[in-house]
């Protein structure tokens, strides 16, 4: 679970294979004489907390950091009035894909600060979110990133699994880090694991994802998850210019396979350029894109157009929002905001995202001019 070593002279504690803990080696070396390691890793300044998969600073989300697990859409509990409740543990992604929607991965040009949510305080608010949805709830791991380089995701899973509203687990991964013993782990929890497979020839793969890809073993693992209790659906991002041939192709694998025991085995995705994510130059049209889909449907008799109910998703309450548009605050930063010019402060028991270049610790007025699915933008006065 620890690891220690020396690099560029720095002390660095690695917990978890995650979580990276920097001391400049001078100031470790004078700390070890009169304190524990456990101290020092926990306790010692000056430090750095990075994570390290991005190297990017590292933010933990606890219940005693202050900082709500609503209201952001990097971490924590998002609830977009359906019985299903996106879970968000972890930010950060060890691919650098070329279509990414939200410019993740280490080569990222807009984000600064990652997040990691302790597992108990996730589980807890999301029982209580769950209890307000009532029975029928579909807890779906995502996030910005990778969900799977999550350090606690067991812990994580073994909680939800006592929460009695929740009938259905699934995860969002792109298969690298999966591995014989990890499906295995998740196949005690999870119902559903979508699977990212964007391209089965792996020249395309490297272009598409940006690092040395292993196409072989994340086949391997789609295969493994198809035989397992677990139901796959495989969910390729189909990127016009880059994999359209490969789109057939990844439709035959997964019937091949055995994908989608329960609800559709395929789940193909249209590149869509946003605002903060990786732009391309050539994007297919809705019309076609669908049309192009129905085609397919015909020629390998299996459902690609799909809907939510398809999975069991439908129409509840929202959790009610204490947060209108327009309304204006005072509060306190709380931590780093996960890109430039941007801070995290608490209101109302929600994490709002203030654009301003102030400090943590200091006090800031802003007004709220975003508060769509209960995600808090504002700006500061």
């Amino acid at each position: 679970m620890l690891k220690e070593y020396e690099i560029s002279g720095e002390k660095v504690f690695l917990i978890r294979n995650f979580v990276e803990v920097r001391i400049p080696k001078g100031h470790y070396e004078k700390l070890i004489r009169r304190h524990p390691k456990e101290y020092i890793i926990s306790l010692a300044e000056p430090r750095r907390v990075l994570s390290h998969v991005t190297k990017r600073n590292l933010v933990f989300v606890t219940k005693e950091s202050g900082i709500p697990l609503l209201g952001h859409a990097a971490f924590g509990l998002i609830d977009r009035g359906t019985n299903l409740i996106q879970v968000r543990p972890v930010t950060g992604c060890n691919l650098n894909c070329i279509f990414c929607s939200v410019d993740e991965g280490r080569e990222s040009k807009t984000r600064v600060t990652d997040y990691v949510v302790e597992p108990d305080y996730l589980a807890a608010e999301l029982a209580e979110l769950a209890a307000f949805k009532g029975k029928g709830v579909e807890a779906h791991i995502d996030g910005q990133g990778e969900p799977l380089i999550y350090p606690y995701m067991e812990e994580l899973l073994s909680a939800i699994s006592e929460i009695k509203e929740i009938d259905v687990v699934s995860i969002q991964t792109n298969g690298v880090v999966l591995n014989e013993e990890k499906i295995e782990m998740l196949e005690k929890y999870v119902t559903r694991i979508n699977l990212s497979i964007s391209t089965l020839n792996a020249e395309k793969a490297e272009k598409l994802y940006g690092v040395r890809y292993p196409l072989e073993k994340v086949m391997e693992n789609a295969r493994m998850i198809a035989e397992s209790k677990m139901d796959l659906l495989i969910a390729p991002v189909w990127v016009p210019g880059f994999n359209d041939e490969e789109m057939e192709r990844i439709i035959q694998f997964a019937l091949d396979i055995g994908a989608g025991k329960r609800h559709p085995p395929l789940g193909i995705q249209k590149y869509i350029p946003y605002k903060t994510g990786r732009k391309l130059k050539k994007v297919i049209s809705f019309r076609d894109f669908y049309a192009t889909l129905k085609k397919w449907e015909e020629e390998y008799g299996v459902k690609l157009v799909l809907n939510p109910k398809d999975f069991g998703m439908g129409k509840r309450e929202r959790y009610p929002s204490p947060i209108r548009k327009g309304e204006v605050y005072r509060s306190r930063i709380l931590a780093e905001g996960r890109m430039r010019g941007e801070m995290i402060a608490a209101v109302k028991g929600r994490a709002v995202t203030v654009l301003t270049n102030k400090g943590i610790g200091e006090g800031v007025k802003f007004r709220i001019i975003r508060d769509k699915d209960g995600i808090y933008l504002a700006e500061e006065l």
